[in-house]
């Protein structure tokens, strides 16, 4: 299930968002405070993120411009400005799309699906990072020539880890992202996982390669 995340202050317009977007099976979430965007919008780790240019204290063509320095999730711009010069910045600065209000549901729902159909195809199948190559399809883990099987949950974690190195990601957050809060999961959970993954590391030649940063969360 997808995760669509709605950067909007019109909590009229984000409540109407997050009913059309779940009618849709999408799964949802909503930032209504805005400071620190950029970090909350991290912590989220959406699908695509439906963004308002007109927001308290940033707009949303800087905070594309900032997403995109680290990120490529699919960003829709959702706006009442409707002029050719407001569309040409917010594509010009990263933005995939621009719709204006009022908008015609079906059509901002099948420009969605467009984008999230997309950007699915493209996404990369082999990630390399620090030395290890992670194949989703064949989930496969390869360093200097050895290889190991991994299970789902075990690449999902890599994933995310290989996407942003060196950056830690809290456990929460993993937590979030493997189980997508659907059911209560112990935290031991997270745990297991990651020790069989370190396990397997270890055989092929990486026993450090995850860190754990205590408190915080992990690391490649």
């Amino acid at each position: 299930m997808a995760k669509i995340l709605i950067v909007e202050d019109e909590k009229s317009i984000s409540d109407e968002l997050v009913i059309l977007l779940q009618n849709a099976g999408y799964d949802t979430a909503v930032i209504d405070d805005f400071v620190y965007t950029e970090a909350q919008i991290e912590r989220t780790m959406p699908d695509l993120i439906l963004l308002d240019i007109g927001l308290p204290g940033q707009d949303g063509y800087r905070i594309c411009m900032e997403l995109r320095k680290t990120s490529q999730i699919p960003v829709i711009f959702v706006t009442s400005r409707n002029t050719s010069m407001d569309e040409l910045r917010a594509l010009s600065l990263g933005g995939d799309d621009f719709i204006s209000k009022p908008y015609d549901l079906p059509i901002l729902l099948a420009r969605i699906q467009a984008l999230l159909r997309r950007s699915s195809q493209t996404e990369k199948d082999t990630l390399t990072a620090n030395g290890l190559t992670l194949s989703l399809s064949k989930g496969e883990i390869e360093h200097d020539g050895q290889r190991a099987d991994i299970a789902k949950n075990e690449a999902k974690i890599l994933f995310c880890l290989m996407k942003t190195p060196g950056k830690i990601i809290s456990r929460p957050d993993l937590i979030e992202y493997l189980w997508n809060n659907q059911v209560y999961i112990d935290d031991n959970t997270l745990s297991v996982n990651v020790t069989r993954l370190r396990g397997k590391l270890n055989n092929i030649g990486l026993p450090d390669y995850i860190k754990t940063k205590r408190g915080l969360g992990y690391k490649i």
